[in-house]
């Protein structure tokens, strides 16, 4: 599907539906009204009150006798292991029949391009309904997060001063490890790797040192910023950004690259003239040790904008690269049908493909490549066949 929801629909389903919270009738009542011709979930009776849980709000929205399984992207944004690993209650979808039982809903699940549930109803139960279930979602989503309210701000980034020393001294380590490695090069003592020059196999040393510690202080400023954090919700349920985002604000912005390399251009001999001749240390070739909350040095500011500047002119290319590429396409291919056989010909009737495609499979109805997804068809008549 390339209909999905987006940013705060993303968020407002994912704070719903993760680790399924209570909410009371009142609460349940002002989230359903938003949605037309609204269902009201089971209710649990407790202490002779109605609650109502998340999972259960959202099932409300899901057509009868739909199944699926997949798994969220709860972890995928996580450092070393994550902590839901054991808990496939919050991370396993699991809906049976229009009852979502386990699982938190994320961009996998109702994202555009990506939306699982999205795509197993269109596939199931047709356009309309898919049209019907985007509609109430969304819905369902402003009415639930325009009630619990959702901000972000820069104290979202904010680490304890111990972390920020354990970052600085993991960058100065790194730099002494660079220049380790710089000395035994000019030394004559770096060993080159299979296929590589040993300027090649430097620079390769050097990048991987740079990655490490982009890595680790990553990791660091991670530890403290846990899924009660806003800009953390955000990134690891995909809504927006990725994790690698917020660990360049609160803990490193890391090396600054050039078409895959460390910056080499600039003045003669030297990147910029505030660089000794010939000096390919870590400083001198773009890296920038500082975090976008701190704030950059001048100079790595300037390496920055180096960077920066290769995304701006690679996108400006390949969008007329790609607009070139396609006219050409579309004037090769505009003498060619599909007849009634699945065979592909051209205007005289020779054949160019006996199957089209060399499968015979239309990818507008394809699943992701496959024919049909037979984990899917299987989940189903196995659940219609207990009813």
């Amino acid at each position: 599907p390339i209909i999905g929801g987006i940013h705060d629909h993303i968020t407002s389903l994912f704070l719903l539906t993760h680790l399924n919270p209570l909410f009371t009738e009142e609460e349940t009542m002002h989230i359903m009204c938003y949605v037309p011709d609204p269902r009201m979930p089971e209710p649990e009776i407790i202490d002779g009150k109605k609650y109502y849980r998340g999972r259960a709000i959202f099932s409300s929205i899901l057509p009868e006798g739909l199944n699926v399984k997949f798994r969220s992207k709860l972890c995928s944004g996580a450092k070393d292991r994550c902590e839901y690993e054991d808990r496939p209650e919050d991370k396993d979808v699991l809906i049976i029949n229009g009852k979502m039982t386990t699982g938190t809903i994320d961009e996998s699940a109702i994202g555009p391009f990506s939306g699982i549930i999205i795509d197993k109803i269109f596939r199931k139960f047709g356009a309309q309904e898919s049209s019907k279930f985007i509609d109430r979602m969304t819905r369902l989503a402003v009415g639930f997060i325009s009630s619990r309210g959702f901000s972000t701000g820069i104290a979202d980034y904010d680490i304890p001063e111990n972390a920020v020393a354990q970052i600085a001294e993991i960058s100065v380590e790194v730099v002494d490890k660079i220049n380790k490695v710089i000395e035994s090069y000019n030394q004559g003592l770096l060993e080159s790797m299979p296929g590589r020059s040993l300027e090649e196999t430097l620079e390769m040393e050097i990048l991987g040192l740079t990655g490490q510690v982009r890595d680790e202080s990553g990791k660091i400023a991670s530890a403290y910023l846990g899924l009660n954090n806003p800009s953390v919700i955000m990134a690891r349920s995909g809504a927006r950004a990725k994790m690698l985002n917020i660990s360049e604000v609160a803990g490193m912005v890391g090396q600054q690259s050039v078409r895959g390399g460390r910056i080499n251009r600039g003045y003669s001999g030297r990147t910029l003239p505030h660089f000794r001749k010939g000096d390919i240390g870590a400083y001198a070739r773009g890296f920038v040790q500082s975090s976008y909350k701190k704030g950059l040095e001048p100079l790595e500011y300037f390496f920055h904008s180096i960077g920066g500047r290769e995304g701006l002119v690679d996108i400006a290319v390949r969008t007329s690269r790609s607009g070139y590429m396609q006219r050409r396409l579309i004037n090769a291919f505009e003498d060619l049908k599909v007849d009634e056989q699945r065979r592909v010909q051209d205007t005289v009737g020779e054949i160019v493909q006996f199957k089209y495609g060399e499968d015979g499979v239309d990818p507008t109805k394809s699943d992701h490549g496959k024919t049909v997804d037979m984990d899917f068809i299987l989940m189903d008549e196995e659940q219609e066949a207990k009813q």
